[in-house]
């Protein structure tokens, strides 16, 4: 079984004792014995773990994780310090800077906006190398679109940041009034323009949760490197 570390456990149970999550369960055995998946088996559910369900202020839904080596941490758009910020996060970081005057850091580990609430969660949690979507259909997205219908559910109002069209075709998931749905264009470097620039999504949802008592994101990352 799952071993989350929170209340998530007791929320998607019913999900990792269904027959399509062990079967999903045997395709991932099979797929790690022979290729190259991303993330490490051990950070699949970094998401879930870094945000508890009782914590969520926000979601940040991405599509499938990062497929080059080295960046897939189980959190989405997000790679761990010493890695090379990836272009969709870089042109986050160019919208939060617009938006809200942040500085650009010099590193993508976003964990620090998962320690306050932000969940960043994909629709499909594993890929193979250098083969995005490889592990579309397989029974992730059966996964993360129960994680989305218990945030529904929740009678605490939930932020939800939806970009591009795989993002925004969830929302038809989130139906009770009390939450908040921010569409834009994804910000991948094909579509940032389309939409995302611009999108303000970051002050947006502080004001959102402003206006709820809730404490906003503090949107800024440290700078990692130091010099010499």
């Amino acid at each position: 079984m799952v071993n989350i570390g929170n209340d998530w456990d007791e929320l998607l149970k019913d999900a990792f004792s269904s027959e399509w999550y062990n079967e999903l369960r045997q395709f991932l055995k099979e797929e790690y014995s022979r290729y190259t998946v991303y993330p490490d088996m051990h950070d699949i559910f970094n998401a879930l773990k870094a945000t508890p369900y009782s914590s969520v202020k926000a979601v940040i839904l991405g599509q499938d994780p990062y497929h080059n080596p080295g960046e897939a941490h189980g959190m989405c758009f997000s790679v761990k310090p010493g890695v090379k910020i990836p272009p969709s996060l870089v042109n986050i970081f160019k919208e939060i800077n617009s938006d809200l005057g942040i500085p650009i850091p010099d590193n993508g580990y976003l964990k620090p906006w998962a320690e306050q609430g932000v969940l960043l969660l994909n629709t499909i949690l594993t890929v193979r190398r250098n083969e995005p979507f490889s592990h579309k259909g397989k029974g992730w997205e059966k996964l993360t679109d129960t994680v989305i219908k218990r945030l529904n559910e929740r009678p605490d109002p939930v932020v939800f940041l939806l970009w591009g069209a795989p993002a925004r075709s969830k929302k038809s998931l989130i139906a009770n009034p009390r939450h908040f749905v921010l569409e834009a264009a994804h910000p991948s470097p094909l579509s940032a323009y389309n939409g995302f620039f611009g999108c303000r999504h970051f002050s947006e949802t502080n004001s959102i949760l402003f206006s709820l008592g809730k404490t906003p994101i503090n949107w800024e990352l440290k700078n990692l490197n130091r010099p010499v």
